[in-house]
């Protein structure tokens, strides 16, 4: 996915947001609040709902791998991550710029060892 595309989907997500009467740009603090947990909560149910998807219960032979399922699981959470984003004032563009700054972070962490937490390392992100 390159920038241009990041951008198509949060401009989606805020054509919908807008349509389902969500309007994330001008929120005030108890609104961002409110949605920060309502998208918090709503990723957790795609979540385990992804879970569903896949053979889990060790003791029920029933169970099968749904794939198509676990894919759409998968967009699910990024309508609502998408969404978070947006209510947290990020862009596309920012989205990306963080991504980018943390995975240097996750690279940094795997070459050290990683062996214990340093608060400080994410500040800059």
């Amino acid at each position: 996915m390159d920038k241009d595309q990041l951008r198509a989907l949060f401009d989606m997500q805020k054509a919908l947001n807008q349509r389902i009467g969500v309007e994330t740009e001008s929120m005030d603090e108890a609104q961002k609040t409110q949605w920060v947990l309502n998208y918090a909560r709503a990723m957790g149910q795609e979540l385990a709902e992804l879970t569903d998807s896949v053979p889990w219960k060790w003791w029920a032979k029933y169970q099968t791998f749904d794939e198509q399922n676990a894919r759409v699981e998968v967009v699910d959470l990024f309508h609502f991550l998408i969404s978070l984003a947006q209510v947290l004032g990020m862009s596309a563009d920012d989205v990306y710029a963080a991504y980018v700054k943390k995975n240097e972070v996750n690279f940094q962490r795997q070459e050290s060892g990683y062996t214990e937490k340093d608060h400080g390392d994410s500040r800059h992100i």
